[in-house]
């Protein structure tokens, strides 16, 4: 069932021909945001297709043959009614465990988030290096291996957080928790000891910059905060290319898709306005299966 929540607009992807490509952003809540934000900017012309699959939020929670099932399914039917050029799958989780099986499955490219490591391990001067995720993200072989291959000569600090994502969430919908709860979630990446302490936080969930402007309020001293939203932009457009020229996006060709759409009021829908999904549609997908 499809529900447009944009009062008196008609949304038909399949009339909304244009000259440039569909990006689809796909997440399983609001974290895509982010990432969906930097695509904008370095494609301001292309026609966006922002996708949470709100249903299955969060993934975290659903065994690994489970995620590959749901993601699957729900990416071929975004796939057929939006018929996107590339891909961006702006979830941690869903990159390190359903990426290959989706680049097996649909001859389309797509554009994971991982963890950014490398990144963090050039940019520390201290060698102190705190990864904070979800905990399923933290528990991975493959986020270790990143570990082994490109920060093997820091200190790294894996931390999993179990409530991140919700409180960014919560932070878009208008109910923001309060500062303790916040620092309780954050204090765990900043270690100080004798030869050195953390001077570099990588933001190993996309939900998680949502919230950088409050992390940088609370945290008890300056260190450099990597988001890996801008390089994510950069390899989207390695892929497809520059902006087209001479086009100008129009307002109807940025939509927001949610798999359930319980959490959207008011403030929801202003802060997606904001950043440039004027519609809003539901495309109801429940879950059928859950985690064993």
């Amino acid at each position: 069932m499809r529900v447009d929540l944009l009062a008196g607009a008609l949304y038909n992807p399949a009339v909304m021909p244009s000259p440039v490509p569909t990006i689809l952003v796909f997440d399983s809540g609001l974290g895509g945001l982010t990432v969906f934000s930097e695509v904008l900017k370095a494609r301001p012309d292309a026609r966006f297709v922002y996708a949470a699959d709100d249903a299955g939020f969060p993934y975290g929670r659903l065994s690994e043959a489970v995620l590959v099932e749901r993601v699957g399914a729900v990416m071929e039917r975004l796939i057929g009614l939006h018929d996107p050029k590339i891909v961006v799958v702006a979830c941690n989780t869903a990159s390190t465990v359903v990426l290959p099986h989706l680049r097996k499955r649909f001859s389309i490219p797509f554009v994971g988030t991982v963890p950014a490591i490398k990144p963090a391990a050039r940019t520390t001067q201290t060698g102190y290096i705190s990864v904070l995720a979800t905990p399923g993200t933290v528990a991975r072989d493959y986020t270790r291996d990143l570990v082994e291959t490109y920060a093997a000569g820091c200190k790294v600090n894996l931390v999993g957080s179990r409530r991140l994502a919700g409180f960014a969430e919560a932070e878009l919908a208008g109910n923001p928790v309060s500062d303790e709860e916040l620092l309780d979630e954050l204090m765990p990446c900043f270690v100080e000891e004798e030869g050195g302490r953390t001077d570099v936080v990588a933001l190993s969930c996309t939900h998680y910059p949502l919230l950088l402007p409050r992390f940088q309020t609370l945290a008890p001293w300056p260190v450099t905060w990597i988001d890996p939203a801008p390089a994510i932009a950069r390899r989207v457009i390695q892929l497809i290319g520059e902006t087209v020229p001479g086009h100008e996006a129009d307002d109807d060709e940025a939509v927001a898709v949610f798999t359930d759409g319980a959490g959207i009021g008011v403030p929801l829908r202003a802060a997606l306005h904001v950043r440039g999904l004027s519609q809003v549609v539901v495309e109801s997908w429940p879950m059928l299966q859950t985690a064993p």
